[in-house]
């Protein structure tokens, strides 16, 4: 059994991190799971959330949006639309589109069709708070 996990996180745009990591926490389609080294192989969705990874007592938050997450042979790799690392997160621009989304929410009955655009958007801005947050309690 390997000692660590390689951890391969990319978005479309670019490979924000490739990485030895000690275990992976995420937020799949059907809640919240933890990879461990020696993990049996899987494939998953992921949802709107935060993805915590741990490098000996260190441990580091990033804000993932939609996406998959595969584990085979110790090797993690998350293929993600977008990933924000919790120091790089703009507070105060995701504080801004939490008003919007919330703002465009009021307005919307859950019929039309903007609204879960809106109701994604409102996920997103409150799970970058939430990652952000976290970099400034280090």
């Amino acid at each position: 059994m390997a000692e660590k996990l390689k951890l391969e996180l990319v978005t479309p745009y670019k490979k924000v991190l490739s990485t030895e990591v000690d275990e992976i926490t995420a937020n799949g389609s059907l809640g919240e799971f933890g990879v461990l080294p020696g993990h049996a192989a899987m494939l998953t969705a992921l949802k709107i959330g935060e993805l915590t990874y741990k490098q000996g007592a260190a441990v580091s938050h990033l804000a993932v949006n939609w996406g998959y997450f595969e584990v085979e042979d110790d090797t993690v790799t998350v293929l993600v639309q977008t990933a924000e690392p919790a120091d790089e997160i703009d507070l105060e621009r995701a504080k801004a589109a939490l008003g919007r989304a919330e703002e465009a929410l009021k307005k919307l009955t859950p019929e039309d069709k903007n609204f879960v655009v809106y109701e994604a958007a409102l996920e997103r801005a409150l799970i970058r708070m939430q990652v952000a947050g976290k970099a400034a309690r280090r």
